[in-house]
């Protein structure tokens, strides 16, 4: 690495284990004679139950074998955390318990019902298949709709919340008095998001304390809940979270196994570990979107956009996850009318309980579902009133002179320059080509269509974070943060920031993170936050340290403290022949005793969120024969502000486009009439690999963000915000051409198929 670490394509340092196979995850952590747990889940979706568990208890190597009154015995009744959003009547939204284990009725296939504890996994196995169930099985609502039979005493027709923000009125009478109307169906399908590492849990007690690993997003949340739950003294619970297999959001909340499992160690008095297999994780993780919307658009004779509505119903499965519903609410609405300037809007939404797994965060969380729907309408619309759909985009963008831009919603845009991004992608993708190429498929007999997506997101999380650096006694430095590494390369990043900001060496610094008894507090990894939180709290306490560090050297250098500066790698001042490092001022601060100047922490708020944005091409080749969809093209031009090292950035965003590819192409939750998955292992879940995404063409156009002063906005989630959109959209420009007038995701072969041979009459419902 040069001198200055900034924006350059630095590899990423965790590779050299995660490549080699030394990740470690929390499977490697458990040590030798630990106890190994099964959950016994649910086999039918709605049902009264009893459990006959005295022949498990006596079974060869078993410890323990746990059910909620287990838990009520031993004095664990406290339900799982969630949050609600009020109603629009003013109302608070009741929310349904939801126990560490089913008490007496479960409500959707997978619910965990007991949990065995024995000398290892096949023992807990066999012990299972000892327990007797009785099952009264109740009828099931699947439908993503009010009424059905009834899951909670306290949601009458099943509905969860019923929620509203905008103006309805002003928003109506734009609609109603314009020139042009276009409304529009769209589904955004139900998916699982299968992270490499499923969950799974290691928790002991170590000299009198609980000790929780976990493969998660957050330790402080997970204490704080366990104290709660577990009725202990927080000072009493370690969390940590080693090397994470992936997240994407779905391990971000927590889940009632990990209490579980922390609750059997501490009554089997030894440890105890638990990992899902992949039809585990696909029963029981949360799933992730799964929404209809009823989109309508109003146009005045220029084809400005008027007014904007927005109607959803939303699937929270069957219980509320902790940020459900306000995901498909107020996150949803942050960035409700994307890129364009209008100000009659009206978001209402309503959440529906069904007989499912539960629906919580996914990837970009409420932003790409707000997108989908926004992008999806605006390419219909421009089908329906005969224009090139980028530019009646165009048309309706902010434009620069009215940055910044208060929303509709009361969302301030920073800065943008849509334009520019628009200009640059559309040289990017060759889209004055396009037609050329489509009239060649066509002589194929392949239909070729061109979809753009702009989209915008917001960053989300706490926006305060901590940074603590420690000079170590062996000349390095450890840098301790409250943010949370899934696999984005935060080592790297926050290592490559403090080089650049101090000149330490990247080889002598070592990130410490997931660990709530070494790092204080933080807010973990989510809604793309952490690079642009964590950094500028870095940047604080490399001032602080600056700051501490002056005085002591005017001494030693013998001149006034006005008269250093830092330069970013040594303290200098006009008549000292004396240039000292960090790691030099260190060092003398050591040898004299000065241990106050060897650990510099600060917390750092950022005054307001930043916006990414950018814009998606995606073009496609259909085989009418076959219903097969090619990408054949993809490119991505985004406004990530300054950036810190662009590989990783652009392996972030390749990451989230294969994601939003996968959604609309081939990922599909399926259940049949009794509510029973039938997408619970690979054999039937279709994954996107590599076989089925192009390379892509990638850049950036940076407008640097005012929200902070190193002009950065969050990468994270940008390429699953921005992807749905433009796949959808090319599918259905190809479709178009062969008369389908609706097409919804996923665009499997068949479905794909049915569109062609059936008038674009099938349609998709997650849940059906």
């Amino acid at each position: 690495m040069e001198k200055f670490g900034r924006s350059q394509p630095v590899t990423r340092i965790e590779d050299r284990r995660f490549l080699t196979g030394h990740g470690q995850y929390v499977s490697d952590f458990a040590p030798d004679g630990c106890l190994r747990g099964y959950f016994l889940r649910s086999a039918v979706a709605h049902a009264d139950f009893t459990l006959d568990l005295s022949e498990a208890r006596a079974a060869p190597g078993v410890h323990l074998v746990l059910d909620s009154d287990g838990l009520a015995a031993a004095g664990v009744t406290e339900p799982m955390p969630a949050m609600g959003v009020p109603n629009r009547d003013g109302s608070k939204t009741p929310i349904p318990r939801r126990s560490l284990l089913a008490e007496n009725r479960v409500r959707f296939v997978g619910e965990a019902m007991v949990f065995i504890v024995a000398d290892n996994l096949d023992a807990a196995r066999d012990a299972a298949e000892l327990i007797e169930i009785d099952y009264d099985e109740r009828d099931v609502h699947l439908d993503l709709a009010l009424g059905g039979p009834q899951l909670h005493e306290d949601a009458p027709e099943n509905r969860a919340f019923d929620w509203g923000i905008g103006d309805e009125a002003a928003a109506e009478a734009a609609i109603s008095d314009a020139a042009h109307v276009v409304k529009m169906h769209v589904v955004d399908n139900r998916i699982i998001a299968n992270p490499m590492e499923g969950r799974s849990v290691l928790a002991q007690v170590e000299e009198g304390r609980l000790h929780i690993a976990f493969s998660g997003q957050n330790v402080w949340n997970t204490k704080r809940h366990a104290a709660r739950i577990l009725s202990m003294q927080p000072e009493d619970i370690r969390v940590t979270i080693p090397d994470v297999g992936g997240g994407f959001g779905t391990k971000a909340p927590d889940y009632p196994e990990t209490f579980v499992v922390a609750q059997a160690a501490r009554m089997v008095g030894a440890p105890v570990l638990w990992v899902a297999d992949r039809t585990e994780t696909m029963l029981s993780d949360n799933a992730g979107r799964d929404l209809v919307h009823d989109l309508a658009l109003g146009f005045d004779e220029d084809l400005r956009i008027t007014g904007y509505r927005v109607d959803t119903l939303c699937n929270l499965g069957a219980y509320n996850g902790p940020f459900a519903q306000n995901i498909q609410t107020a996150l949803f609405s942050k960035v409700v009318m994307g890129v364009y300037d209008v100000q009659n809007v009206y978001l209402h939404v309503e959440g529906v309980y069904t007989n499912t797994t539960q629906v919580d965060a996914y990837r970009g969380a409420g932003r790409p579902e707000a997108i989908f729907a926004l992008e999806r309408i605006m390419d219909q619309a421009a089908r329906e009133l005969g224009v090139d759909p980028w530019e009646l985009r165009r048309r309706n963008f902010i434009k620069v002179d009215q940055f910044p831009y208060v929303t509709a919603i009361g969302e301030t845009y920073d800065v943008g320059d849509f334009d520019r991004v628009l200009n640059r992608v559309e040289q990017l993708s060759d889209k004055a080509g396009f037609e050329t190429r489509r009239a060649e498929a066509v002589k194929r007999g392949k239909l070729r269509g061109l979809g753009l997506c702009f989209y915008i997101e917001s960053i989300l999380g706490d926006p305060s974070e901590t940074a603590h650096i420690e000079f170590t006694d062996d000349g390095g430095v450890m840098l301790y943060v409250g943010t949370q590494s899934n696999g984005q390369g935060h080592e790297t990043v926050y290592a490559q920031f403090l080089h650049d900001q101090t000149g330490v060496p990247v080889d002598q610094i070592t990130v410490v993170q997931g660990d709530s008894d070494r790092v204080e507090k933080g807010g973990g990894t989510g809604g793309s936050r952490s690079v642009t939180v964590q950094n500028n709290a870095t940047l604080v306490t490399v001032d602080a340290m600056v700051g501490a560090f002056t005085p002591y050297l005017a001494e030693k250098m013998g001149v006034a403290e006005d008269d250093i500066h830092f330069d970013h790698e040594t303290f200098r001042a006009p008549g000292s022949n004396m240039t000292p490092t960090l790691l030099e001022a260190a060092e003398m601060a050591r040898a004299e005793g000065r241990r106050d100047l060897l650990n510099h922490r600060e917390t750092a708020k950022l005054p307001a969120r930043s916006f990414p944005n950018g814009a998606h091409v995606c073009e496609v080749e259909i085989d009418p024969e076959t219903g097969q969809t090619e990408i054949v093209h993809y490119t991505v031009v985004d406004d990530f502000g300054n950036l810190i090292n662009p590989l990783l950035v652009e392996g972030q965003v390749h990451g989230g486009v294969v994601q939003g590819i996968g959604q609309a192409l081939c990922e599909r939750v399926s259940y049949d009439e009794d509510a029973q998955l039938l997408t619970a292992s690979f054999m039937d879940y279709a994954m996107p690999r590599a076989a089925d995404v192009p390379m892509f063409t990638f850049t950036t156009e940076a407008v640097p963000s005012t929200t902070n002063v190193m002009g950065m906005k969050g990468c994270g989630e940008a390429g699953t915000v921005g992807s749905m959109a433009a796949v959808a959209n090319a599918v259905a420009d190809a479709l178009s051409h062969a008369g389908v007038a609706r097409a919804d995701m996923p665009f499997t072969p068949h479905r794909v198929w049915k569109m062609l041979n059936d008038d674009g009459s099938q349609t998709l419902h997650s849940t059906a």
